[in-house]
C-alpha cells in the first residue's frame, strides 16, 4: 500500500523515540499532545488525511492506580480533543471525502469488566463494567467517540482488543517484565497466585485487524480483536522461562526459580476473554501467528538488546 502515514505522538516514557527520526517519503512524524486541540485541526488541514486511527494512550493500570489523573487527561480529554478537531475536518469535506473518511478508536477488552473461569468470553453486545481508572478512562473514551457519530454523525469505529505484546513494548509490560528479569537473573514478580487469565494477540494480527476496519468497517459499528490464546499469567511465566531455557541449554526450573508471589494489585480483574466472531463472520479476519512462535520472536528480539524504550520510571510502587 502506498500511502503516506503522519504519526503524532508526544513522546512521553513509553514511547519509541526512533520513531521520530524515521526516514521515508510516505512518513512524517510531529511531536504533539493530542490535547492540543487547535494544533491537531491545523495538521489535519495541512495533512488531509483519509482517516484517524487513535492509538495514543496511557495504559499500564498499576501507574492507572497510583496516578489517575494523566488517564483522564490523555484517554478521555484527550480523545475528545481528537474528535473535536476530527469533527471540525470531516464537516469540510466534500461528500466523496466524507464517504471514504474514518475515525478508528482503539481501545481494550478491559472496559467489559471480569469473567469468572466459565464464562463465556465478552462479545460486542456485553455491557460496559470497567474496573480500573484506565479500564474506566478507556470506556469513557469508547463512549463518547459513539456519541460523536450518533450526534455528529463522524464516522466512528471502535475497536476493543486483548492484551497485545511483541517487539517494541516497554518493559513494564507484563511480557517484557519477564524476559528482562530472566535475562538480568531478578526475581518474576507475579501477582498473587497468577491465577489470572488473559488472552493474548501478536500486536502484527491486532494491526492487520484494525486494517481490515479502516477498509471495511461501517461507521458505527464496533468490533472485538482477540488472539485465541487464554493464559494464566503464572503458566506463562513459565512457559518464558521454559522458551528462555531452551534457548540457553538450561532447565527449565533455573529460571522458573525466580518467580516470586507479590501483593495483589487493586481491584485485579480474574480473566479477560473476548469474542472476536463478528470481524470473521463480516471481514474473514483471524489471528494469524501461533502464540509460541510470536512469543519465541519476541524472546529473541528483547535478547538481541533491540529495546529502545527508556528505563521504567520508579515512581509506581
Amino acid at each position: 500500500m502506498n500511502e503516506k502515514l503522519i504519526n503524532v505522538d508526544k513522546l512521553s516514557y513509553a514511547a519509541v523515540h526512533e520513531t521520530a527520526s524515521i526516514f521515508d517519503p510516505n512518513y512524517s512524524f510531529v511531536k504533539m499532545d493530542i490535547n492540543q486541540t487547535e494544533e491537531i485541526k491545523y495538521l489535519l488541514q495541512e495533512y488531509k488525511p483519509r482517516a484517524v486511527i487513535h492509538f495514543a494512550a496511557e495504559s499500564h493500570v498499576d501507574r492507572s492506580i497510583y496516578k489517575p489523573s494523566a488517564f483522564i487527561q490523555t484517554n478521555v480529554a484527550g480523545t475528545f480533543s481528537l474528535l473535536e478537531a476530527s469533527k471540525d475536518y470531516f464537516f469540510q469535506l466534500d461528500d466523496k471525502q466524507k464517504a471514504l473518511f474514518k475515525f478508528i478508536n482503539v481501545s481494550t477488552d478491559e472496559v467489559y469488566g471480569s469473567l469468572y473461569k466459565n464464562d463465556p468470553p465478552f462479545t460486542e453486545k456485553s455491557g460496559i463494567n470497567p474496573s480500573s481508572p484506565y479500564s474506566a478512562s478507556k470506556a469513557s473514551a469508547d463512549l463518547i467517540a459513539g456519541s460523536y457519530y450518533k450526534t455528529y454523525g463522524l464516522p466512528v469505529i471502535n475497536s476493543r482488543c486483548s492484551n497485545n505484546f511483541g517487539e517494541y513494548q516497554h518493559q513494564e509490560k507484563f511480557i517484557p517484565t519477564i524476559i528482562h528479569s530472566i535475562d538480568t537473573g531478578k526475581q518474576i514478580p507475579i501477582y498473587g497466585d497468577g491465577d489470572q487469565v488473559r488472552d493474548w494477540i501478536y500486536v502484527a494480527d491486532h494491526v492487520e485487524a484494525l486494517m481490515t476496519l479502516l477498509h471495511k468497517a461501517m461507521p458505527g459499528s464496533t468490533y472485538n480483536i482477540g488472539g485465541n490464546n487464554e493464559l494464566e499469567n503464572i503458566k506463562l511465566a513459565r512457559l518464558i522461562c521454559e522458551t528462555m531455557a531452551e534457548r540457553q541449554m538450561k532447565k527449565p526450573s533455573y529460571y522458573d526459580d525466580l518467580i516470586v508471589s507479590v501483593p495483589d494489585r487493586l481491584g485485579h480483574d480474574f480473566r479477560y476473554a473476548v469474542n472476536y466472531q463478528k470481524i470473521n463472520n463480516d471481514w474473514g479476519w483471524r489471528p494469524k501467528h501461533q502464540f509460541k512462535d510470536a512469543l519465541s520472536r519476541t524472546i529473541e528480539w528483547y535478547l538481541a538488546g533491540k529495546t529502545t524504550t527508556k528505563k521504567l520510571n520508579d515512581d509506581v510502587p
